[in-house]
Protein backbone atom coordinates (compact mmCIF):
# COMPACT_ATOMS: atom_id res chain seq x y z
CA UNK A 1 0.00 0.00 0.00
CA UNK A 2 1.08 3.58 -0.55
CA UNK A 3 -0.06 6.47 1.65
CA UNK A 4 0.61 10.19 1.70
CA UNK A 5 0.63 12.36 4.83
CA UNK A 6 -2.04 15.10 4.86
CA UNK A 7 -0.72 18.58 4.26
CA UNK A 8 -1.89 22.05 3.23
CA UNK A 9 -4.63 22.25 0.61
CA UNK A 10 -3.17 22.61 -2.88
CA UNK A 11 -5.14 23.53 -6.01
CA UNK A 12 -5.12 21.02 -8.86
CA UNK A 13 -4.25 22.41 -12.29
CA UNK A 14 -4.41 20.85 -15.74
CA UNK A 15 -2.31 21.22 -18.84
CA UNK A 16 -2.42 19.66 -22.31
CA UNK A 17 0.61 17.91 -23.73
CA UNK A 18 1.97 18.45 -27.20
CA UNK A 19 0.72 15.96 -29.83
CA UNK A 20 2.45 12.58 -29.98
CA UNK A 21 1.88 9.37 -32.02
CA UNK A 22 -1.12 7.41 -30.76
CA UNK A 23 -0.23 4.09 -29.13
CA UNK A 24 -3.50 2.42 -30.12
CA UNK A 25 -4.63 3.67 -33.53
CA UNK A 26 -2.03 3.80 -36.29
CA UNK A 27 -1.53 7.06 -38.10
CA UNK A 28 -3.27 9.21 -35.48
CA UNK A 29 -1.92 11.90 -33.20
CA UNK A 30 -2.83 11.94 -29.51
CA UNK A 31 -2.65 14.43 -26.67
CA UNK A 32 -3.19 14.07 -22.93
CA UNK A 33 -4.59 16.32 -20.24
CA UNK A 34 -2.39 16.05 -17.15
CA UNK A 35 -3.33 16.87 -13.56
CA UNK A 36 -0.65 18.61 -11.46
CA UNK A 37 0.98 18.85 -8.99
CA UNK A 38 1.38 15.10 -8.50
CA UNK A 39 2.01 15.46 -4.76
CA UNK A 40 -1.45 17.00 -4.29
CA UNK A 41 -3.31 14.05 -5.81
CA UNK A 42 -4.19 11.85 -2.85
CA UNK A 43 -6.69 9.00 -2.76
CA UNK A 44 -9.79 11.18 -2.53
CA UNK A 45 -8.72 13.54 -5.30
CA UNK A 46 -7.67 10.65 -7.50
CA UNK A 47 -11.00 8.87 -6.93
CA UNK A 48 -12.81 11.96 -8.20
CA UNK A 49 -10.48 12.25 -11.19
CA UNK A 50 -11.05 8.59 -12.15
CA UNK A 51 -14.81 9.28 -12.18
CA UNK A 52 -14.02 12.00 -14.73
CA UNK A 53 -12.07 9.61 -16.96
CA UNK A 54 -8.51 10.02 -15.66
CA UNK A 55 -5.98 7.22 -15.22
CA UNK A 56 -2.47 7.11 -13.84
CA UNK A 57 0.94 5.90 -14.91
CA UNK A 58 3.24 5.98 -11.91
CA UNK A 59 2.74 9.45 -10.40
CA UNK A 60 1.46 10.82 -13.73
CA UNK A 61 -2.35 11.36 -13.76
CA UNK A 62 -3.86 11.93 -17.19
CA UNK A 63 -6.76 11.43 -19.57
CA UNK A 64 -6.96 11.53 -23.39
CA UNK A 65 -7.34 15.06 -24.74
CA UNK A 66 -7.07 14.56 -28.48
CA UNK A 67 -7.95 17.32 -30.94
CA UNK A 68 -10.12 15.32 -33.35
CA UNK A 69 -10.64 11.89 -31.80
CA UNK A 70 -12.73 10.53 -28.94
CA UNK A 71 -12.01 6.84 -29.45
CA UNK A 72 -10.76 6.28 -25.88
CA UNK A 73 -13.84 5.72 -23.71
CA UNK A 74 -13.46 5.19 -19.91
CA UNK A 75 -15.34 2.07 -18.78
CA UNK A 76 -16.23 0.39 -15.50
CA UNK A 77 -18.09 -2.71 -14.33
CA UNK A 78 -20.93 -2.27 -11.80
CA UNK A 79 -19.90 -5.41 -9.95
CA UNK A 80 -23.17 -6.11 -8.11
CA UNK A 81 -24.89 -6.67 -11.45
CA UNK A 82 -21.93 -8.26 -13.23
CA UNK A 83 -22.68 -11.70 -14.68
CA UNK A 84 -19.78 -13.60 -16.32
CA UNK A 85 -20.55 -14.93 -19.79
CA UNK A 86 -20.51 -18.61 -20.67
CA UNK A 87 -16.99 -18.27 -22.08
CA UNK A 88 -15.75 -16.40 -19.01
CA UNK A 89 -17.18 -19.04 -16.67
CA UNK A 90 -15.26 -21.71 -18.59
CA UNK A 91 -12.04 -19.75 -18.08
CA UNK A 92 -12.73 -19.43 -14.34
CA UNK A 93 -13.25 -23.19 -14.02
CA UNK A 94 -10.11 -23.96 -16.03
CA UNK A 95 -7.96 -21.72 -13.83
CA UNK A 96 -9.69 -22.33 -10.50
CA UNK A 97 -6.44 -23.68 -9.01
CA UNK A 98 -4.79 -20.25 -9.43
CA UNK A 99 -3.40 -18.91 -6.15
CA UNK A 100 -3.46 -15.14 -5.60
CA UNK A 101 -1.63 -13.01 -3.04
CA UNK A 102 -2.03 -9.29 -2.40
CA UNK A 103 1.35 -7.61 -1.89
CA UNK A 104 2.69 -4.10 -1.20
CA UNK A 105 4.45 -2.08 -3.88
CA UNK A 106 7.92 -3.51 -3.38
CA UNK A 107 10.51 -4.54 -5.95
CA UNK A 108 10.55 -8.27 -6.68
CA UNK A 109 13.14 -9.62 -9.12
CA UNK A 110 10.80 -12.39 -10.28
CA UNK A 111 8.05 -9.87 -11.04
CA UNK A 112 10.50 -7.69 -12.94
CA UNK A 113 11.73 -10.64 -15.02
CA UNK A 114 8.14 -11.49 -15.97
CA UNK A 115 7.48 -7.83 -16.83
CA UNK A 116 10.53 -7.73 -19.13
CA UNK A 117 9.51 -10.98 -20.85
CA UNK A 118 5.95 -9.73 -21.29
CA UNK A 119 7.07 -6.40 -22.78
CA UNK A 120 9.60 -7.99 -25.12
CA UNK A 121 7.09 -10.57 -26.32
CA UNK A 122 3.91 -8.50 -26.55
CA UNK A 123 5.14 -4.95 -27.10
CA UNK A 124 8.54 -5.24 -28.77
CA UNK A 125 9.72 -1.86 -29.99
CA UNK A 126 7.01 -0.07 -28.05
CA UNK A 127 9.39 1.84 -25.79
CA UNK A 128 8.92 -0.28 -22.66
CA UNK A 129 10.54 -3.53 -23.80
CA UNK A 130 13.93 -2.36 -22.55
CA UNK A 131 12.80 -0.90 -19.22
CA UNK A 132 15.50 -1.26 -16.57
CA UNK A 133 14.64 -1.84 -12.88
CA UNK A 134 14.40 1.90 -12.21
CA UNK A 135 12.00 2.48 -15.11
CA UNK A 136 9.93 -0.51 -14.02
CA UNK A 137 9.80 0.84 -10.48
CA UNK A 138 8.76 4.31 -11.65
CA UNK A 139 5.91 2.81 -13.67
CA UNK A 140 4.67 -0.01 -11.42
CA UNK A 141 5.86 0.76 -7.88
CA UNK A 142 5.46 4.54 -7.60
CA UNK A 143 2.01 5.59 -6.35
CA UNK A 144 0.55 8.43 -4.33
CA UNK A 145 -2.67 6.53 -3.64
CA UNK A 146 -3.76 3.26 -1.98
CA UNK A 147 -2.23 0.64 -4.29
CA UNK A 148 -1.36 -3.05 -4.20
CA UNK A 149 0.02 -5.83 -6.35
CA UNK A 150 -1.91 -9.03 -7.01
CA UNK A 151 0.42 -11.96 -7.67
CA UNK A 152 -1.04 -14.96 -9.53
CA UNK A 153 0.62 -18.39 -9.35
CA UNK A 154 -0.32 -21.78 -10.74
CA UNK A 155 1.39 -24.79 -9.20
CA UNK A 156 3.88 -22.39 -7.66
CA UNK A 157 4.86 -20.80 -10.98
CA UNK A 158 4.40 -17.04 -11.40
CA UNK A 159 1.88 -16.41 -14.17
CA UNK A 160 0.66 -12.85 -13.78
CA UNK A 161 0.96 -9.64 -11.75
CA UNK A 162 -1.63 -6.86 -11.56
CA UNK A 163 -1.27 -3.34 -10.20
CA UNK A 164 -4.54 -2.26 -8.54
CA UNK A 165 -5.64 1.03 -6.96
CA UNK A 166 -8.32 1.26 -4.30
CA UNK A 167 -10.69 4.19 -4.83
CA UNK A 168 -13.52 5.59 -2.74
CA UNK A 169 -16.06 3.90 -5.02
CA UNK A 170 -14.22 0.88 -6.35
CA UNK A 171 -11.00 -0.64 -7.61
CA UNK A 172 -9.04 0.52 -10.61
CA UNK A 173 -7.16 -2.03 -12.75
CA UNK A 174 -4.04 0.00 -13.50
CA UNK A 175 -1.77 -2.47 -15.33
CA UNK A 176 -1.36 -6.21 -15.76
CA UNK A 177 1.50 -8.27 -17.17
CA UNK A 178 1.53 -12.04 -17.59
CA UNK A 179 3.45 -14.98 -19.00
CA UNK A 180 3.20 -14.52 -22.79
CA UNK A 181 3.80 -18.25 -23.29
CA UNK A 182 0.36 -18.79 -21.73
CA UNK A 183 -1.45 -16.26 -23.91
CA UNK A 184 -4.03 -18.86 -24.93
CA UNK A 185 -4.89 -19.64 -21.30
CA UNK A 186 -7.00 -16.46 -21.03
CA UNK A 187 -5.08 -15.19 -18.01
CA UNK A 188 -6.38 -11.69 -18.64
CA UNK A 189 -9.98 -12.89 -18.48
CA UNK A 190 -9.33 -14.66 -15.20
CA UNK A 191 -7.71 -11.49 -13.88
CA UNK A 192 -10.76 -9.31 -14.60
CA UNK A 193 -13.10 -11.89 -13.07
CA UNK A 194 -10.92 -12.09 -9.97
CA UNK A 195 -10.74 -8.30 -9.60
CA UNK A 196 -14.52 -8.02 -9.99
CA UNK A 197 -14.96 -10.58 -7.22
CA UNK A 198 -12.47 -8.75 -4.98
CA UNK A 199 -14.34 -5.49 -5.59
CA UNK A 200 -17.56 -7.16 -4.44
CA UNK A 201 -15.87 -8.63 -1.37
CA UNK A 202 -14.66 -5.17 -0.38
CA UNK A 203 -18.20 -3.81 -0.66
CA UNK A 204 -17.25 -1.40 -3.45
CA UNK A 205 -19.54 -0.75 -6.42
CA UNK A 206 -17.24 -0.38 -9.43
CA UNK A 207 -14.25 -1.98 -11.11
CA UNK A 208 -12.63 0.58 -13.43
CA UNK A 209 -11.00 -1.02 -16.49
CA UNK A 210 -9.40 1.99 -18.12
CA UNK A 211 -10.19 2.85 -21.73
CA UNK A 212 -12.30 0.91 -24.21
CA UNK A 213 -11.40 1.54 -27.86
CA UNK A 214 -13.76 -0.02 -30.35
CA UNK A 215 -11.29 0.14 -33.25
CA UNK A 216 -8.37 -1.36 -31.29
CA UNK A 217 -8.43 -5.13 -30.78
CA UNK A 218 -6.18 -4.89 -27.72
CA UNK A 219 -8.74 -2.63 -26.01
CA UNK A 220 -12.10 -3.63 -27.54
CA UNK A 221 -12.30 -6.89 -25.52
CA UNK A 222 -13.54 -4.93 -22.48
CA UNK A 223 -17.02 -4.79 -23.98
CA UNK A 224 -17.33 -8.52 -23.27
CA UNK A 225 -17.73 -7.81 -19.52
CA UNK A 226 -21.38 -7.02 -18.93
CA UNK A 227 -23.02 -4.89 -17.85
CA UNK A 228 -20.37 -2.31 -18.72
CA UNK A 229 -20.71 1.41 -18.11
CA UNK A 230 -18.97 4.04 -20.25
CA UNK A 231 -18.30 7.71 -19.57
CA UNK A 232 -19.89 9.60 -22.46
CA UNK A 233 -20.59 13.33 -22.54
CA UNK A 234 -19.88 13.54 -18.82
CA UNK A 235 -22.33 10.77 -17.85
CA UNK A 236 -21.84 7.08 -17.04
CA UNK A 237 -24.15 5.07 -19.31
CA UNK A 238 -24.37 1.36 -20.12
CA UNK A 239 -22.88 0.09 -23.37
CA UNK A 240 -24.92 -2.26 -25.58
CA UNK A 241 -24.34 -5.94 -24.86
CA UNK A 242 -22.30 -7.78 -27.52
CA UNK A 243 -23.11 -11.36 -28.41
CA UNK A 244 -21.30 -13.89 -26.22
CA UNK A 245 -18.66 -15.75 -28.19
Amino acid sequence: MSHRDPGPTVAIHFYATAPYPCSYLAGRQARSQVAIPAEAIDGEVYSQLVKLGFRRSGLYTYRPYCDSCQACVPVRIPVERFAPSRTQRKVARRLEAMQVRLLPLEFNAEHYALYRWYQQSRHAGGGMSDDDPQQYSEFILKSGVDSMLAEFRLDGELKMVSLIDRLSDGLSAVYTFYDPDDAKSSLGVFNVLWQAELTQQLGLPHLYLGYWIRECQKMSYKAMYQPLQALMDGRWVELPRPRDE
